[in-house]
């Protein structure tokens, strides 16, 4: 270890133009044979430039990494030329870690590192070394820069990037497929041994997978890996460094493999033959069963597609997939029968729908069964033998006629009987009515193609033994047509014949309708009714294409000797059989200008000229009478409004007595009676009316003779009794009594009524205490005791 050092000392010295040299030191440290390493400083003074020569210069340390003495670690020491030992010079050390990290003795110039230092934390330090005069404090050497470099040792374990990798391969890999790289870092000194170099090894995974030692890449080591048989595997890698040497040190990581699925297994049915049962009543695209076939393979490489290939319900049913299950659902395209087909044998075969042609060795991707459906036997209602009936009948087939028959027979091996029946919804009026045994439909009413051509309704055809089961059935029904109707005029005639006239005129164009219908088409014929051939005063003339035409027999014509004519014709029509009817024209004779226009016609257009009818007329008169009632009612209510009231004068002091429902208004109230009539009843006016309601009727007051000097409460009893005796007396009464305030009252009773019959007198002063609301009452009793008293 001595030579080196040497060597290196004498390659650097060669390169440097400083001076510097190399004492013994006797202290080891980490165990390296070391010598004492020191620093020479030379020159006297900052001022004093020129420098002593030196034997050679060293300005570089080396100190190991992960000290583990208990002492300080010596590094080296400063020496300067101009030191001659006597104690007058000081070292000081600066830069990186000075003071902290690395201590200098400032009398002798050693240098101590004071703990233990990692290459990987910093691999140099840059310091600073200056001798300084310790009386005048200046330097004696300029300031050298030296550097510390910290030798590495094997004190780091390989590190992987990762703690777990994972990743996936395709089962049925070739062997040697990569799978992943994996990578480890070594923090010690690439640059210094073999403390950094890593290599890699497999401990967990054989013989599944391999590492490249070097470059950490792993691969598949085994053929036709398969993900249905293992799909996780763990590998463990080992780093280690050192090249993988005796003494190196190692780290693992952990690498989760998964085998990703690929198609190389096809479907397969878990059973060849399966059974399901199918209600012949099940409708169309309802389900009928289930079936599955087992894909031991995953997501799309498991998708299965369902077909039917063969059998003889491949028109009878279908099947679909259920994405979700990959189920194939049997489903049913037609309706089943029990009676026609009670079996159906289908084969389905169950297909892959992504299929790898890398495995198309491994044999078909697809696989068949047997499905077996048996229809069972439901109670269905009735059949009819037809979806429709159409039915024509003649208008004129007497009643209870068979005009049709429907059948409907029960579908179930039983064969149940079946009863008839009209839904009367369809046939309100019941014209029709059917036989429940036999299914005839009869007549039920009579028929009338020009009232209704068609008639359709429904008849419901029902088990005996079950009615539930019941089936409809429209039946339509077309009235034929018979000759029953008469021809008639096409709209009413009501012609004129001028005074004027002359014979052989034409005066009215006639035409006719049949409601009938004609095959061949309508064919009238025209003629004067026997009783009016010979002695009319018109003749009639068929034109042989449904008209006719009236024509006057003789010149002029008198309205005052004839003013209207009555022209009876018969109308018959051609087909079988004949049918035949009379109709009148109305002809009117009317005066005429030399043109033929009409100017006026018989007696009672020139008594009423306006043309008014009388039911015109009476109408007119019916409102006048209603707007004169109207306007004498309006009259009556306005004169009853306008009525004088029983008093005038303002002066006059009056008590109201008045029936409210509630408190009366006091004395302010003055719509009611005048105290002063009951005071004086001979002053009563016969023709005067109660103010405060509207009497209903009108009647005559009774008078009653009464004393002179009658009470007054004796007189409203008499009055009282006489209108509850009276028949005549209207049903309402107004009049009150308030004759007592009550007992609570401090004024005790002020009634009017019964200070009458008090013995004694009374003082009524205080009543002009009570505010000017009791001023006219104060005055009024004050008045009356004064008439006393004189």
């Amino acid at each position: 270890m001595m030579r080196p050092y040497h060597c290196f000392w004498l390659l650097f010295w060669a390169g440097q133009p400083h001076q510097s040299f190399l004492t013994p030191l006797s202290k080891r440290t980490s165990g390296f044979p070391e010598k004492e390493k020191v620093l020479v400083l030379s020159g006297n003074s900052r001022r004093d430039l020129h420098r002593s020569k030196r034997s050679w210069m060293w300005n570089q340390f080396f100190l190991l990494e992960e000290y583990t003495g208990t002492d300080y670690q010596y590094v080296g020491k400063l020496h300067s030329d101009q030191d001659k030992g006597d104690g007058s010079l000081k070292y000081i050390l600066s830069g990186d870690g000075a003071g902290d990290l690395f201590i200098i003795n400032e009398n002798t110039g050693d240098i101590q590192a004071t703990r233990r230092l990692d290459r990987e934390e910093k691999p140099v330090y840059i310091l600073r070394a200056q001798a300084i005069n310790r009386r005048t404090g200046r330097p004696v050497e300029p300031e050298s820069e030296f550097i510390i470099k910290i030798h590495d040792i094997n004190d780091n374990e390989p590190m992987f990037t990762k703690d777990v990798y994972n990743a996936s391969i395709p089962e049925m890999s070739d062997v040697g497929t990569f799978v992943v790289q994996v990578t480890a870092t070594d923090a010690d000194d690439p640059t210094y041994g073999n403390s950094a170099k890593v290599v890699y090894s497999i401990l967990q995974g054989q013989p599944y997978f391999s590492v490249e030692s070097e470059t950490g890449i792993i691969r598949t080591a085994l053929l036709n890996m398969d993900r249905e048989n293992r799909e996780q595997y763990q590998v463990v890698i080992q780093a280690k460094d050192m090249g993988g040497q005796m003494g190196g040190l190692s780290g693992t990581t952990t690498v989760n493999i998964t085998l990703t699925d690929v198609n190389d297994n096809p479907p397969r049915f878990p059973q060849s033959t399966y059974q399901f049962r199918a209600p012949e009543s099940t409708p169309p695209d309802s389900p009928v069963g289930r079936i599955k076939a087992n894909d031991a393979d995953v997501d799309e490489n498991a998708e299965i597609e369902y077909s039917i290939t063969e059998g003889d319900g491949y028109d009878m049913f279908g099947v679909t997939t259920d994405k979700d299950t990959q189920e194939g659902i049997i489903t049913v395209k037609k309706a089943l029968d029990f009676e026609s087909k009670s079996l159906y044998i289908l084969k389905v075969e169950a297909t892959n729908s992504h299929v790898d042609p890398r495995f198309l060795y491994l044999g078909p991707f697809k696989d068949s069964a047997t499905v077996r459906i048996q229809v069972e036997d439901v109670d269905e209602p009735p059949v009819f033998s037809r979806p429709a009936y159409i039915m024509e009948v003649k208008e004129d087939v007497p009643i209870n006629s068979v005009i049709g028959a429907v059948t409907a027979q029960d579908p179930d091996a039983a064969k149940n009987p079946v009863k008839y029946s009209v839904d009367r919804h369809t046939d309100m009026d019941r014209v029709f009515n059917i036989n429940s045994g036999n299914g005839s439909i009869f007549t039920s009413k009579p028929l009338d193609r020009e009232t209704l051509l068609w008639h359709n309704i429904t008849v419901i055809a029902a088990e005996i033994n079950n009615p539930k089961q019941s089936s409809r059935v429209p039946v339509f029904i077309k009235v034929l047509d018979v000759n029953d109707n008469a021809p008639e005029f096409a709209m009413f005639y009501e012609t004129f014949v001028c005074e004027n006239a002359k014979a052989e005129q034409l005066i009215q164009t006639l035409s006719a309708v049949d409601k009938d219908d004609s095959y061949s088409g309508h064919h009238f014929s025209f003629s004067l009714a026997p009783e009016a051939a010979s002695s009319s005063n018109f003749t009639l003339q068929d034109n042989r294409d449904n008209t006719a035409g009236i024509f006057t027999r003789r010149n002029r014509y008198n309205r005052h000797e004839m003013s209207t004519y009555f022209l009876p014709v018969v109308i018959s029509d051609n087909d079988y059989p004949i049918q035949s009817s009379t109709e009148t024209v109305t002809i009117r004779v009317c005066a005429c200008d030399h043109r033929g226009k009409m100017l006026s016609c018989n007696a009672e257009a020139l008594i009423h000229p306006t043309g008014l009818s009388t039911g015109a007329l009476i109408a007119i008169l019916l409102c006048i009478i209603i707007l004169l009632v109207t306007v004498v009612l309006f009259a009556a209510l306005r004169r009853q409004r306008k009525k004088e009231p029983l008093i005038i004068s303002k002066e006059d002091i009056r008590d109201n007595i008045v029936s409210y429902n509630d408190e009366g208004g006091g004395e302010e109230d003055t719509q009611a009676f005048d105290i002063g009539t009951l005071r004086n009843p001979e002053a009563i006016d016969d023709n005067k009316l109660r103010r405060d309601i509207v009497p209903e009727t009108l009647f005559i007051p009774r008078r009653t003779a009464t004393r002179d000097n009658t009470d007054v409460r004796d007189f409203i009893n008499q009055r009282l009794k006489e209108n509850d005796t009276d028949p005549a007396a209207p049903p309402y009464d107004s009049l009150a009594t308030y004759a007592y305030e009550g007992n609570g009252s401090v004024a005790e009773s002020l009634s009017s009524l019964e200070s009458v019959t008090t013995d004694g007198d009374q003082d009524y002063d205080y009543l002009s205490d009570w505010g000017p609301r009791f001023k006219k009452l104060a005055d009024m009793y004050g008045a009356m005791d004064s008439d006393k008293d004189s």
